[in-house]
């Protein structure tokens, strides 16, 4: 199970904020349909 630390350096990634709110939304809506608890993006926002 990811840590808190590590989604919030995921946040911290060099992308624009529109992009960055995009991948955090698509991400973490593929993990609650796939009930994982990793999206399969390592290092991207969400996962």
């Amino acid at each position: 199970m990811p840590s808190l630390k590590a989604m919030l350096s995921n946040l911290k990634a060099p992308m624009p904020l529109g992009r960055k709110v995009r991948r955090l939304v698509a991400n973490n809506w593929t993990k609650i349909r796939s009930r994982s608890s990793c999206c399969g993006h390592p290092g991207e926002p969400g996962c």
